[in-house]
């Protein structure tokens, strides 16, 4: 059987743009993208952006950059034609479009009209393409700037447009889009409108704290810390939302190089272990990081969209985003961005049980039950004076107290001296509550020993020699299976910094000498498992620093004050005054917070008195 010869030909202009269309322009939201941020490489102080059905009907951005001439337009809309490459060093680009195929790849999938009027020449010019075919061209009426409207994106394609979502969906990824651009520039001044309605709008000259907060959640500008760390040419700055303030989802982490938005594993992976001992598994930060590298040591050609890039030291890249976040979170740690919630705020509001009656009422059926609160089927008589059962305690009115009371050995201290309070007593052996100088401050005791007991052990790490370690009287041998133990053996001389001295007891055990002090009073064989098994979850993956964090992690909790014990009120006030002073103290190393407080107005709420 013989084969037919195939003929090589060359593609003809019109389907070569629309095959990069399809890496260029895979939706509305990536033809937007492309546009502002040709509106920005011009130089834009002001961007106006309208969309009609999330872009599928009409995408309009209006810039008033320096605008282009009428020759500019014509070769703007030809494939690999660019004004951001001004020779061929494409290793030191330093825009955000360099390709040059956005425009010719927009206009080959959809009908195009630009206009754009030149600050050099003051001449303002209107080129129409659909779907590549030159329709019309001639003068307009324009301020200096460039206005290009994309309208029927997809309309001569179908078998594209088919597989495009539902208009709110395309709706949402160009909000997205254009919210990202507008918080890489905080000088510029962005409008965005869909089907009419403004639904985004920020004023040029903005610090950038305030327009993260202001695109991501006002909120965030109480719940965040700054960050800024420079380290040679490398600079990271920003604002991470405190551990207990995150979300579901990780939709909620911007992340920037040189100005331009990414989506790139490495800076995602180093975000995660940043906040790896401060959050829940399924909880994800919320934040905004922009990170300036030299433009040499960065390569952002890696996909026709420009949202992933490769750094030549990605080592470097991945440390200085976790000690930039570490070094900023343990500014505002000590704060705890969970409020009380709402439902149990409401439970206060309402008696569990219904109120004990002043006289003897008529026979009634059981009260009904509604959910966990008891509603009586009678009303009791109003009364006008309380009478002396609500003037203090008398035997036989009111039932005698049952929580636990000590004498004080000194005089009460002030509570305006200290921002946590002072320890007034302990709630079900687990909560410490507090009287503040604003409030009420109650505080998980195990949560929040597991954080100081953590630090501990980081600050003891990071100083000269090793921890404090309580030697074993009998060195304890602990059996493992042989990877267990040369995961062990590889990380034991960092583990001895810590305090815990292991050594190899032949091929499946290890020999523990020492333990943290701190650790004195834990099982050692559950301490050393747990130590393995967290060196083996994550491998590789994490440089030793990170990995040890982790590890550190599981060794506080083993040294923690466990819920159920009854602490002294001195005691109590103790782990107060080291939290005020301990880093990360707002949240355990789970991400859960390890106090919440009743401002006075909250209590005067729940009472009524507000």
């Amino acid at each position: 059987m013989t084969s037919t010869p195939r003929v090589i030909r060359r593609l003809p202009d019109t389907l070569i743009n629309r095959i990069a269309a399809g890496e260029v322009v895979e939706r509305p939201a990536s033809a937007l993208k492309e546009l502002v941020e040709n509106a920005i490489d011009a130089g834009a102080g002001q961007i106006s952006v309208r969309l009609a059905e999330g872009g599928l009907g009409l995408i309009e951005v209006t810039d008033d950059g320096c605008g282009m001439r009428a020759d500019e337009i014509a070769l703007a809309l030809e494939r690999h034609a660019t004004s951001k490459l001004p020779d061929e060093a494409i290793e030191l680009v330093a825009t955000l479009g360099f390709r040059g195929e956005a425009l010719p790849s927009i206009a080959s999938v959809a009908r195009v009209t630009i206009e754009s009027r030149s600050r050099a020449d003051g001449e303002a010019w209107k080129r129409t393409i659909d779907h590549g075919t030159l329709v019309s061209e001639g003068p307009a009426a324009l301020p200096p700037g460039t206005r290009v409207r994309v309208e029927d994106l997809f309309g001569k394609i179908p078998a594209r447009r088919k597989f495009l979502r539902s208009p709110r969906s395309e709706w949402a990824s160009s909000l997205d889009v254009v919210r990202r651009l507008a918080m890489a520039r905080p000088d510029i001044g962005f409008t965005l409108e869909h089907d009419g309605r403004r639904a985004l709008h920020v004023q040029p000259g903005d610090t950038l704290a305030a327009r993260v907060a202001q695109l991501v959640a006002r909120e965030l500008a109480d719940n965040a810390v700054a960050v800024d760390l420079l380290r040679g040419d490398y600079h990271l700055m920003g604002v991470a939302g405190l551990p207990t303030y995150n979300r579901g989802v990780a939709d909620h982490q911007y992340l920037f190089v040189n100005g331009r938005p990414v989506k790139d594993r490495l800076l995602l992976g180093a975000v995660r272990g940043a906040y790896a001992d401060m959050l829940a598994r399924d909880r994800h930060a919320v934040l905004a990081l922009f990170l300036d590298v030299p433009a040499a040591e960065v390569d952002v050609n890696v996909h026709p969209a420009k949202t992933e890039v490769r750094f030549r030291d990605s080592a470097l890249v991945r440390g200085l985003i976790v000690t930039g976040l570490r070094q900023a979170l343990s500014t505002g740690d000590r704060r705890s961005a969970q409020a009380p919630d709402a439902g149990a705020m409401r439970s206060w509001q309402a008696e569990p049980v219904a109120p004990a009656p002043l006289f003897t009422p008529p026979p009634a059926p059981e009260p009904a039950r509604q959910g966990s609160i008891f509603t009586p089927s009678y009303q009791p008589a109003r009364v006008s004076e309380a009478g002396q059962a609500w003037r203090g305690y008398e035997a036989g009115v009111m039932a005698p107290p049952v929580a636990r009371a000590e004498t004080a050995a000194e005089p009460v201290p002030e509570a305006v001296e200290h921002p946590l309070g002072v320890a007034r007593g302990q709630v079900a052996k687990t909560y410490i509550v507090a009287e503040a100088s604003d409030g009420l401050v109650i505080v998980d005791q195990h949560a929040a020993h597991e954080r100081l007991v953590l630090e501990r052990l980081r600050a003891a790490g990071a100083g000269e020699g090793t921890a404090p370690a309580q030697a074993l009287l009998l060195p304890e041998v602990v059996d493992l299976d042989e990877p267990s133990c040369d995961r062990l053996e590889e990380a034991a001389p960092r583990l001895a910094d810590f305090g815990l001295a292991l050594e190899r007891f032949g091929p499946a055990a290890m020999l523990v000498r020492s333990v943290p002090a701190a650790l004195a009073k834990g099982d050692v064989q559950a301490l050393v498992r747990d130590v393995a098994d967290d060196l083996a979850k994550h491998g590789d993956a994490l440089l030793l620093g990170e990995r040890l964090d982790l590890v550190l992690a599981t060794m506080a909790c083993h040294g923690s004050v466990r819920a159920g014990r009854v602490l002294s009120v001195p005691e109590m006030n103790a782990l107060l005054r080291e939290m005020e002073v301990t880093p990360r103290s707002g949240q355990c190393n789970h991400g859960r917070p390890t106090w919440v407080k009743l401002a006075h107005g909250d209590i005067e709420k729940l009472f009524g008195r507000k």
